[in-house]
């Protein structure tokens, strides 16, 4: 059944105050995803709400739980017909199953941007058909802040600033001299992107360490191989790797083995990863990702906290962020500082793997 949510209810909802998600950790995020699936059936008392989702594609292990996650929330059995529109990396793809969304008359429309902009049209058409836009995980950069409703995701600058911070302690408990250090960036202009590099860039200022080459691996395991296979064959004094995500990582250390070179912390070459996945923090124990930053995937319960709220014709924060944890092999660094804020980093062992939810 049709059920659109009135523009006066959607005017008073909006409000631009930040929020720091409850529980970025394993745990907790797997509590979460069973508390939205407990609780599924009370936001579809009235009929079924038709939610439109329009994802990236399907890129990674971190998208993969991402997807699986919003498909487990918006199932049938909790009250609703998703909609799912996979993008496959284009955004093009993505405006077109927005529009699709639209002629179909879905009550919300859930957008993981491939990019941050080009989004100024299509977002109007949603808004001129009142239908209530909600941006996941990448952030979308417009002229008008009304064209969505709210947006949930991860402080990606904040997430380079952990892994920095956490570099640079290690550096020194270690007595490394020098920073060589190579970044196999995430698909250019993505917020991930975006965020994490700036990271990786002030921290290279502010310490002084030598970014020999920046390159996109876009997000991918088989291009994160072949741009570390080119960067080790241009530079021979690399010793960190900065990955933007568990594939690309798992790329890397494909080609710098394939190299006769060695990682972890007795190695040639320290590699960086983001985004935790199971795999991801199996190679962080073994020594293989020396860091693993979080990113977690786990929107669909938070997506769905919103619709319910918006349905009570209740205030929903316009960004919502989602607390996330560092990952480290072995014990160097307890904590990290960052803007007089101190985050905890957790020694990776079998116990926190198999706590893992995705």
């Amino acid at each position: 059944m049709k059920r659109k949510v009135v523009s006066t209810l959607l005017c008073a909802a909006m409000v631009s105050t930040m929020l720091v998600g409850c529980g970025g950790g394993a745990d907790n995020a797997a509590s979460g995803d069973a508390a939205a699936t407990e609780e599924g059936g009370d936001a579809a008392e009235g009929g079924t709400i038709t939610v439109g989702f329009s994802q990236v594609g399907a890129e990674s292990d971190w998208r993969t739980a991402n997807s699986e996650s919003m498909k487990s929330t918006f199932s049938e059995e909790n009250g609703y017909e998703l909609i799912f529109d996979d993008a496959q990396q284009k955004q093009e793809n993505q405006i077109t199953a927005i529009r699709n969304f639209i002629q179909q008359e879905v009550d919300y429309i859930v957008l993981a941007p491939v990019t941050e902009t080009g989004w100024d049209t299509v977002l109007q058409e949603a808004k001129d058909a009142d239908i209530p836009v909600i941006i996941v995980d990448r952030m979308v950069d417009v002229s008008d802040d009304s064209l969505y409703t709210a947006w949930v995701g991860s402080n990606f600058e904040l997430e380079g600033k952990k892994a920095c911070a956490w570099l640079n302690a290690y550096a020194e408990a270690k007595g490394m001299d020098e920073i060589n250090i190579v970044d196999i960036q995430g698909t250019i202009g993505a917020s991930a992107q975006i965020g994490r590099t700036k990271g990786l860039e002030d921290a290279a200022a502010e310490y002084g360490w030598n970014i020999l080459a920046m390159q996109t691996g876009e997000f991918t395991q088989a291009k994160g191989q072949e741009v570390m296979e080119s960067m080790l064959k241009q530079y021979d004094n690399i010793n960190v790797v900065y990955c933007e995500n568990d594939n690309e990582a798992f790329g890397a250390i494909d080609a710098i083995e394939a190299a006769g070179k060695t990682v972890g912390p007795d190695g040639d070459i320290l590699v960086m990863s983001f985004d935790t996945t199971k795999a991801g923090i199996t190679d962080t124990l073994d020594g293989k990702i020396i860091c693993n930053t979080e990113c977690n995937p786990l929107h669909g319960p938070r997506v769905e906290e919103i619709i319910k709220k918006l349905e009570a014709g209740e205030e929903v924060e316009k960004q919502a962020y989602v607390e996330e944890g560092i990952f480290a092999h072995g014990g160097d660094v307890a904590e990290v500082e960052i803007d007089g804020e101190k985050f905890e980093v957790t020694e990776v062992t079998q116990e926190v793997i198999d706590a893992r939810a995705y």
